[in-house]
């Protein structure tokens, strides 16, 4: 069976366009047109107003102005569910994909940067009781190119399963239900990390590095298949 499933995520990321036909029982996320299915968080830490748009049917996010990110998030709510998302982002930039988000960001995280932890999981605006990291991912992810990733969330204490291009990465099952109100159910979001502060302040927390001028994650073929 994990032989099966992982032929059919190499067939699907090696389509390489930009409407590749939906794996079965997946719904789609993105209709390469709008972002009808989705809106911007206006209470995340990470920015409030979002450049976030449709470009050659992928989404793209983009800060605005710069130094300020934000979380795109789905409009719908998924408890234990599979998501299937191909993305090509540019070096030195810090995002990832939100899975049970709050409406504020608060998420366990794929992290999303190159260089950096790309494939790894980690917690937005939490603490979770056990990390992951996707060791395997300097044999199959392609540089400058479309990856994609396979999400699979289930349980109220959380069991999540990562593949990139097809392939095994990791699966880590939490010893407990790590949101802060022992959340079982959230959006899907899509983060641009911010950068640097409106105003300066003296011994502030800072991330110069963390978007490169400009710079872009995008986002197509996103779909999502509730269990």
């Amino acid at each position: 069976m994990i032989k099966l499933i992982n032929t059919l995520l190499f067939f699907f990321a090696s389509l390489g366009c930009a409407h590749a036909q939906l794996l079965s029982g997946f719904e789609s996320l993105s209709n390469g047109k709008d972002l009808n299915q989705w809106h911007t968080s206006r209470t995340s830490h990470q920015g409030t107003v979002g450049n976030f748009f449709v470009e050659n049917g992928a989404i793209t996010l983009k800060q605005y102005p710069y130094g300020q990110g934000g979380v795109l998030l789905t409009n719908k709510k998924f408890k234990d569910f599979e998501l299937y998302v191909e993305v090509k982002i540019d070096s030195f930039c810090n995002g990832g994909i939100f899975i049970r988000s709050t409406e504020s960001g608060q998420a366990y995280q794929i992290e999303l940067a190159m260089p950096g932890g790309t494939g790894s999981l980690f917690g937005e605006a939490m603490q979770i009781s056990k990390s992951a990291e996707a060791i395997e991912i300097g044999k199959v992810w392609k540089a400058n190119d479309w990856n994609s990733f396979r999400v699979r969330m289930v349980g109220e204490i959380p069991t999540i399963t990562l593949w990139i291009n097809g392939v095994f990465m990791w699966e880590v099952t939490q010893p407990q239900n790590d949101f802060t109100a022992g959340a079982v159910e959230g959006m899907i979001g899509l983060q641009s990390h911010w950068s640097a502060l409106y105003q300066p302040i003296p011994g502030g927390f800072n991330m110069p590095g963390a978007w490169r001028p400009g710079a872009a994650h995008r986002f197509r073929n996103i779909a999502i298949k509730e269990l």
